[in-house]
């Protein structure tokens, strides 16, 4: 799959393209290629201006379109000369967007990619939105400076669902969200006793046992426990999607929360 991002700063996407395990994804001939398209190339005049005051006055500038619109239709053509999919969606950032789940980064995956428009200043202008943007994405209730940090966390998100990405295709099958709704469990590694400030704290013991049964079962219940205290609304999805069974829910009983 193939992300165009478009983006006032592109410098800020090389160190996280090519850091950490989900470089696999994004390496030459890797399934996640990403193209950068600085948008100051497309700025108007000798000074490549990108933005102006906002009609009606107010503070902070907002986003013209117009050199919005020159760099999506040079992207257009690059997807098209390439073989990509010309017509792939374009991805807005804003406060105002559709929350981002994991079953949105999922369905993203799933795709051929995106164009990715990463906003700065007070915003962009409503008519490029309104004429270009297929989807508006948000990370949640608070406001960023730009969308470049959403445009690398979706990245992030969609890199380490390819296979191979990750090198244990089990480990995003276990992630909080893709087990079952749920959020993980704690983890545990060496030692087996920790001295901390609280006193030695060991291992619990069904992690050394050996019995692989009874460790499942540990760990549902851990993340079933977690779940039900942090976000009680997931064990409701859950239980909606019929992805508790009968253990589960009289694990969920012997809590004493109200679920």
């Amino acid at each position: 799959m193939r992300f165009d991002v478009v983006t006032l700063f592109p410098e800020l996407f090389a160190p996280h393209l090519q850091l950490g395990v989900t470089r696999r994804a994004f390496d030459a001939g890797g399934p996640v290629q990403v193209r950068l398209w600085p948008l100051r190339d497309y700025g108007e005049g000798p000074y490549h201006r990108v933005d102006d005051r906002p009609f009606g006055g107010g503070p902070g500038m907002v986003m013209l379109a117009q050199p919005l619109q020159r760099a999506l239709a040079d992207v257009r053509a690059a997807r098209s000369a390439a073989g990509e999919a010309a017509a792939a969606p374009v991805v807005h950032f804003t406060p105002t967007g559709r929350r981002l789940d994991q079953a949105l980064v999922r369905e993203i995956a799933s795709g051929a990619g995106a164009v990715l428009l990463c906003g700065r200043y007070e915003g962009i202008d409503q008519r490029l939105i309104d004429t270009e943007v297929d989807l508006e994405i948000s990370l949640g209730d608070f406001v960023l400076s730009g969308g470049e940090l959403p445009a690398l966390v979706l990245l992030d998100a969609v890199a380490r669902l390819q296979p191979g990405v990750l090198g244990d295709e089990q480990s995003h099958a276990d992630d909080s969200f893709d087990a079952g709704g749920l959020l993980e469990g704690p983890h545990y590694t060496r030692p087996e006793v920790l001295a901390t400030r609280r006193g030695e704290l060991a291992v619990p013991p069904v992690l050394l046992s050996g019995h692989h049964a009874r460790i499942a079962r540990w760990r549902r219940e851990r993340a079933l426990e977690t779940t039900a205290r942090r976000r009680p609304d997931l064990i409701a999805a859950a239980r909606a999607q019929g992805w508790l069974d009968a253990d589960d829910e009289r694990f969920l009983s012997s809590l004493g929360l109200s679920l």
